[in-house]
Formats: structure tokens, sequence, C-alpha cells
């Protein structure tokens, strides 16, 4: 985990590729990296990187990331409810879960929860497992996360009606 001092993000190596072109003279090696950054308050982005070195990978990837930054509405460390999403061939399920019970989730996805300060989650991804697309996933769904007065202000009632609470 690095963390930048001026805006205070915290970036997330995912994954590093080695990947290779062929030419007349041979092989050219280079390397492709996949980051998150997050804010540690809802705030994440996803990047990728490529170069010939893994650290110039990765400082691109990071850039990238920090650039493409999305918020997302938490609950206590935790989401609202439950959501399910799909990107490619992967599909993600991703639950709140009550205090205490940790981040239940796989490399790519764990690494992101803990950029984006999720504390309590449970997860399941289903298809394909590839980074790219687990994370892609997961993004898509944090993002069709609906808060309650969200839902209140479209049915046209009041937090307190939606949630059940008097």
């Amino acid at each position: 985990m690095i963390e930048n001092k001026e805006h205070q993000l915290i970036e997330k190596l995912i994954s590093v590729n080695r990947v290779t072109k062929v030419v007349k003279g041979g092989r050219i090696m280079g390397f492709a990296a996949l980051t998150v950054v997050g804010d540690g308050d809802g705030g994440i982005g996803m990047g990728k990187g490529k170069s010939k070195e893994v650290p110039v990978a990765v400082q691109k990837a990071v850039k990238e990331a920090s650039k493409s930054m999305v918020k997302v509405p938490l609950k206590n460390g935790t989401i609202h409810h439950t959501i399910r999403a799909k990107h490619g061939a992967t599909t993600v399920f991703m639950q709140p879960a009550k205090e205490g019970t940790g981040i239940i989730a796989g490399g790519a996805m764990r690494a992101l929860f803990d950029a984006i300060g999720i504390r309590n989650i449970t997860c399941k991804v289903q298809g394909s497992t590839n980074p790219y697309n687990v994370v892609r996933a997961t993004i898509k769904g944090l993002q069709a996360i609906n808060t309650p007065s969200e839902i209140a202000a479209k049915r046209g009632k009041t937090v307190a009606e939606i949630t059940g609470e008097e």
C-alpha cells in the first residue's frame, strides 16, 4: 500500500502482466499494470499502464486511476443494498455485511474495497475471474448503488417511510 501525502490517496497494485511483441529481430518485452486508487471515503478509480519497465507501468496506471475517480455512497463502512453487476463474462455479487464481518472477497475485489474504504462486505465473482473485468464490474456495480434518500425522492416519500424507521 502506497499513500500519497498531498491527496491522501490509497494506491493498490492489482496485477502486472508481461506482454511480448514479436518483431523481425525477435521479441520485445513489456509490462502492463492494473491499479486502483481510492481516497478511503467512497472515491475509487481504475487505471492501466504499459511500459518497458514495471515501475513506469505502475506509475502510468496510478496516474490514469487518479484521473478517472468516481464517488460511491457508503453506509458505515459497507454498501446500502445487495447488488449484482456484469462486465463481459464476469458477474459480481455484492452484499452488505454487519460490523465485524470484514471483507469476504477475492484478490482484485479485496484490493478495491481496501482502497475505497469498505470494511464489511460479502462478495462472489461468477464467470471469468480476469482482474480487469472483475474491477470494471465491481466499479460498475458500486456506481449503481442507490441511497435511501434517492429512493425516497423518486417515490415521493420520506426516508423514514422507506427504511421503516419511526
